[in-house]
């Protein structure tokens, strides 16, 4: 082993994943360039936009900013990852339906917080998504799409687990 590297071990989307990493690379270029996941988008390296949000260990992480090596132990979903119902998964669906998306280079990390956001709490108000969306940035779509989506993937998921009734 290289003694500038580091061994580290962790999940990505259920697959164990084993790396030899230099302690100073981003998890989102880990991502992107050692494992090809470039769903995953690499902007702003500031926390500002959001773009490379991912889960880590069931929580929304800006991947920007989190070290690969940080990464050891950890679970971590990306938009790869996201289980799917039929063909894609419901907020995938409900962004192209409530149109929350325009030029979509946002989209996966808006998605990937989303995904967190459902997890917390399915019965939020406009404003109580609208504060979690808060350091994901979309410079398209005015966010109301956003919104609609979440608020209709949420509808979709309570129809699949039988909590609305058709």
């Amino acid at each position: 082993m290289d003694m500038s590297k580091v061994k580290t071990s962790f999940s990505v989307n259920g697959k164990a994943v084993e790396l030899e990493l230099e302690p100073r690379r981003l998890l989102v270029s880990v991502l992107r360039e050692d494992l090809g996941l470039t769903g995953t988008h690499h902007a702003c390296d500031t926390t500002n936009c959001g773009a490379c949000t991912v889960l880590v260990d069931n929580k929304a992480v800006k991947s920007c900013t989190m070290l690969g090596v940080q990464a050891n132990g950890k679970e971590i979903l990306t938009i790869e990852g996201l289980p799917k119902v039929g063909d894609m998964h419901p907020l995938q669906k409900a962004f192209i339906e409530k149109q929350g998306l325009q030029c979509g280079f946002c989209t996966p990390g808006m998605i990937m917080t989303s995904y967190w956001i459902l997890s917390q709490n399915k019965d939020l108000s406009d404003e109580e998504i609208k504060r979690m969306l808060h350091g994901n940035m979309c410079r398209c779509t005015g966010y109301q799409g956003i919104v609609e989506a979440i608020k209709s993937a949420r509808e979709m998921l309570q129809k699949q687990e039988g909590k609305i009734n058709e």
